[in-house]
């Protein structure tokens, strides 16, 4: 038997599909969004744009904005004990507010 594969987008049926009502061209808002220096993001996957998409593991987590790397942005985020920096493009980025530890969606 072969073994199967271990994609990057395996098991992400829900995650990396759209709604019916959210299909078609992607928002031009959130593909030019800008985000500064120290700006609490969440991790939103845009299916229909691959380039510069985080892990699908990261969904609905959230970090922070600590600088840009051509089209992307590195956005500071602990998991477990480890502080990990990915490098993800603004249509995968929702902003969010600070409310005391926690971080909430705008």
């Amino acid at each position: 038997m072969t073994r199967q594969g271990a994609g990057l987008r395996r098991k992400t049926r829900g995650k990396l599909s759209k709604r019916p009502r959210e299909k078609g061209k992607i928002s031009i808002r959130r593909f030019l969004a800008s985000f500064s220096v120290g700006d609490a993001v969440w991790f939103d996957a845009e299916p229909g744009y691959q380039k510069g998409m985080y892990l699908p593991r990261f969904h609905g987590r959230s970090g922070v904005v600590v600088g840009k790397q051509g089209d992307c942005y590195r956005v500071k985020m602990r998991e477990g004990g480890k502080e990990k920096v990915l490098i993800v493009h603004p249509v995968h980025l929702k902003g969010a507010k600070v409310v005391g530890p926690k971080v909430v969606g705008r």
